[in-house]
């Protein structure tokens, strides 16, 4: 990594609008996938009859991807640009997997929002901007991709660049800030550098936009919050659990707390990539052995933080969900699992306090008998078993869930206020 600013990055939109070749055209024209890996893939494309889709195959290199030709699991890249080392969350468009969006390492600074010009807004172009928007993205470069399908017209680009504000709008996304940009990812078009072939565009190509994208500040002020992924026992030094630091610093010599198990030691030594480091920051994946706790004390889902400003734990909690796609209704004691950061918990819904006009954030009607499919709504929620959980609007990083159920991802949601038990 050089010095530059890290970025998360993510990419979002409907699935077949190129979101894949958009990621693979950026890594390779920033250097980060060498030319014989390309040519290596464009052979494999064609072989298989796929001609053209050698970008996308960078980012789908999993050969069951490949066969089902879907993008799954979010594929973590990094590349660098003059203003900041960016790591893509590749947000693939499939709706079970917008949990991966959600959770995981997936808090995204800012967003590309990739749309068809042959296609227009679709359903899950609405979905992905409504989530990133309520999981707090801050800036929305859009980038109108496959213009060599429309021969680069002019008005086809503009046509959808007013179906997306209007999109944008509905939900209350600044479309002041909006970036649009006509691309073609599959041809290279105003990706790296100008296109002759849209000589009446004269705004930003999509790596100046990047480039000016504002720097997100690091969480390091805020108190230490660090999930838990794995907890491993290693010979020779003991307990280690594992995982990325949200927010904070881990330093050594810290005491330090895991919530809910409620168990605490002081830290002994961090490790980094196999090296052993004074201290560690947001972002940073690390192994830490703790004095005084065992391999049994402690399990996936608990938070790390400072004895003396523990992780809270909920009792109950009050949050704003989207509702995504369930096969019904949900009303009160509706128990689906939550999954916040590496915890996944059972938890009831209590009561339906509000729902709330997702294009105008108003109260649309005081505690409804239900809410379904489109409605976003403020509800108190019971985990069945401890969690730890953080008020969005304190901690981001430890604020939003996605709600599971019947295999899929049926809402989302960030938490507004934690009654601690």
């Amino acid at each position: 990594m050089s010095d530059e600013q890290h970025q998360n990055l993510a990419i979002i939109g409907h699935v077949d609008h190129g979101k894949s070749t958009l990621v693979g055209r950026l890594l390779y024209e920033t250097g980060s996938v060498p030319e014989h890996v390309i040519e290596q893939h464009k052979e494999e494309a064609e072989e298989k009859g796929k001609g053209g889709f050698e970008f996308a195959y960078v980012m789908d290199n999993l050969a069951e991807e490949r066969e089902r030709g879907v993008t799954i699991d979010i594929a973590h890249q990094e590349f660098s640009t003059d203003e900041y080392d960016f790591t893509i969350v590749d947000c693939p468009g499939h709706r079970d997997f917008v949990k991966n969006m959600i959770t995981g390492a997936s808090q995204a600074d800012n967003a590309v929002l990739v749309v068809a010009a042959d296609d227009g807004v679709q359903p899950q172009t609405q979905e992905h901007v409504f989530l990133a928007r309520t999981l707090g993205i801050g800036e929305l470069i859009v980038a109108v991709n496959k213009m060599d399908l429309v021969d680069y017209g002019e008005s086809e680009y503009k046509q959808v660049v007013e179906e997306v504000k209007d999109l944008l709008n509905q939900v209350r996304f600044d479309t002041e800030n909006a970036k649009f940009i006509p691309v073609s990812a599959f041809e290279g078009d105003n990706i790296a550098e100008e296109s002759d072939h849209t000589d009446w565009y004269d705004g930003e190509i999509l790596l100046e936009a990047l480039n000016d994208l504002p720097a997100p500040e690091p969480p390091t002020d805020a108190p230490l919050r660090l999930p838990i992924q794995d907890v491993y026992t290693i010979s020779g030094i003991g307990t280690v659990p594992v995982g990325r630091v949200e927010t904070g610093i881990l330093n050594t010599g810290d005491n330090v707390s895991f919530q809910p198990s409620d168990v605490s030691g002081e830290v002994k030594t961090v490790e980094m990539h196999h090296e052993e480091v004074p201290k560690a920051e947001p972002g940073d994946n690390v192994g830490f052995n703790v004095r005084g706790v065992g391999k049994d004390d402690i399990r996936r889902g608990d938070v790390c933080g400072p004895a003396d400003d523990p992780p809270s734990v909920a009792e109950t909690f009050q949050a704003q969900i989207v509702v995504m796609q369930h096969p019904s209704v949900i009303t009160e004691g509706y128990t689906p699992v939550f999954h916040a950061h590496t915890a996944q918990v059972a938890c009831t819904v209590e009561s339906l306090d509000q729902k709330i006009d997702p294009a105008s954030g108003e109260v649309a009607e005081e505690n409804p008998d239900f809410i379904q499919n489109g409605d976003a709504a403020v509800v108190t929620v019971r985990p069945q078993k401890p969690l730890s959980i953080e008020p969005s609007s304190e901690i981001p990083e430890l604020g939003s869930f996605a709600i599971r159920d019947m295999g899929q991802t049926i809402a989302a949601g960030k938490v507004l206020s934690v009654n601690e038990r």
